[in-house]
């Protein structure tokens, strides 16, 4: 179990990574989102509570964004944890170009919104 002093270290690191990027996503769009994807975008649980998932996490350049967040129940957000996507889909054995076109499906609706790897 990490120390107190490791944690604080931790949280004060994130806090100033948060505090470097625009995050936008709203809430009214973290509802579509859920709605959309109907339970964790990974595993397609529906019994858990979701929360927000970077695709590309915020260590790596990622930020909060319609682009970047999908909806991850806690196993597989903490699973994934700060890794890039498609590596640990593969090590996951997860149906990689599933979740792909259900991601492509879900933006189209939304023609403004950019890869999550793209600036803009």
């Amino acid at each position: 179990m990490p120390s107190n002093t490791r944690t604080a270290r931790y949280a004060r690191r994130r806090k100033r990574r948060m505090a470097k990027v625009e995050h936008d996503l709203t809430d009214t769009q973290w509802a579509d989102l859920r709605a959309a994807w109907a339970g964790c975008a990974y595993c397609g649980a529906t019994d858990r509570p979701l929360q927000k998932d970077c695709m590309l996490p915020i260590s790596r350049g990622g930020r909060y964004t319609l682009a970047n967040v999908v909806p991850a129940c806690g196993s597989c957000n903490a699973s994934k944890g700060n890794l890039e996507l498609t590596s640990w889909m593969r090590r996951k054995r997860m149906d990689e170009r599933a979740f792909w076109e259900r991601h492509v499906g879900i933006a189209a609706p939304g023609a403004e919104r950019s890869h999550p790897w793209t600036s803009g």
